[in-house]
């Protein structure tokens, strides 16, 4: 049957992939994922000069799932969200609340052999592959005029709107920025500086535990967890190179990702799934109903209120948060280690190890609450 995506519906895919999503639970789209060939995809927010889109299109977040689901590369990802954005458009609410939260949205894509950057502003877009080295976004556009695909209509729309002369280098930030950015977006500047200064850091070994470590950093505001907003969930993916090698997703399933354990997911057949980190349904749902976000309905899977008690009780007793802390570290290495001893071809697990993974780490975390 046709994918039901948040607002709109699509015609369907003749072949549609396994994936395995991040995502606001009320919503149809996902905010990061994979896909069973190693596709991996993730979205951020952003405002341009372009208008934003109050009437109901695709969200950004439904771009990635359908991306995820199309898409057998991340070439291909990319082309399936760039068709799909030229034809139906994004906007939408991005928020479950009657008063809507609209923006625009920028993407990493990544498989085992290539990545690429893509930067939209309302239908137009930027595409940027990157070659080497490390990449990464917040809140901003930041393609300059390294663009190695584009809209067929970007540079005439920036001329016609004045927004470049139609001279020299042509920008893809500098056109489509905005002069007076919201103030969100300040923070995002800092953001995104900070982490790119944290990869270079690490040039040449970052591993799964860098990425980690980077995520769970505070003082750059990677890792928020202040002013009732906290970083909602984390995932970081190992790649290889090495087709007979698997891919590796770890997912945190839980806010505020310096609390929170990086558990592993790898694709294989019959693969269990994981009913303790999956929101509860509702019959009916008002982000389904019209008008929409006209009440609210608790969406915390069965982990995530585990997870939430559990802190709750590292704020009031710091030294029984800091044993439960070092125990979930403890949780989390296990699983690192298996990982890198999978990754590095020392143990060779039964299938049905591997579909019980990602199950069994929930489980045991689970049991530490």
């Amino acid at each position: 049957r046709p994918p039901q995506c948040t607002y709109l519906e699509l015609e369907q895919a003749e072949h549609t992939h396994a994936v395995v999503l991040s995502r606001p639970a009320w919503l149809w789209g996902a905010e990061m994922g994979a896909n069973e060939h190693g596709v991996c995809v993730g979205n951020e927010g952003v405002w341009t000069r372009e208008p934003l889109g109050e009437d109901e299109a695709l969200l950004g977040m439904d771009l990635v799932r359908l991306g995820l689901e199309r898409g057998s590369s991340a070439r291909e990802a990319l082309r399936v969200i760039t068709e799909l954005l030229e034809r139906h458009g994004q906007g939408g609410s991005c928020k479950e609340e009657p008063v809507p939260f609209v923006y625009h949205n920028t993407f990493l894509l990544a498989d085992r052999a290539e990545a690429w950057v893509l930067e939209t502003a309302g239908r137009y877009w930027a595409a940027q592959r990157v070659s080497e080295g490390s990449r990464n976004i917040s809140n901003q556009l930041s393609i300059g005029s390294d663009i190695t695909e584009e809209h067929p209509g970007l540079r005439e729309r920036a001329r016609s709107r004045g927004w470049w002369s139609g001279a020299g280098n042509f920008s893809f930030t500098q056109a489509f920025s905005l002069e007076q950015q919201p103030p969100r977006m300040e923070a995002a500047k800092a953001r995104f500086r900070a982490g790119r200064e944290l990869l270079q850091q690490h040039a040449g070994h970052i591993t799964a535990e860098t990425l980690m470590s980077i995520l769970r950093d505070k003082d750059s505001g990677i890792c928020v967890d202040s002013e009732g907003f906290r970083t909602a969930g984390s995932m970081v993916s190992v790649l290889p190179r090495d087709p007979a090698l698997p891919c590796v997703h770890f997912f945190t399933a839980t806010p505020d990702p310096s609390r929170s354990v990086f558990k592993p997911f790898v694709f294989v057949a019959g693969v269990k799934a994981a009913p303790q980190v999956m929101s509860p349904t509702f019959p009916q749902d008002p982000a389904r109903q019209i008008p929409r976000f006209q009440s609210r309905v608790d969406r915390r899977h069965e982990l995530y209120r585990r997870h939430q008690a559990a802190l709750e009780l590292m704020e009031q007793d710091q030294e029984r948060g800091q044993k439960l802390l070092e125990t979930l570290r403890e949780l989390e290495q296990q699983g690192l280690e298996g990982m890198k001893a999978l990754l590095e071809g020392t143990v060779t697990p039964q299938p049905e190890e591997l579909a019980d993974l990602f199950f069994d780490c929930v489980e045991a975390e689970m049991k530490f609450y």
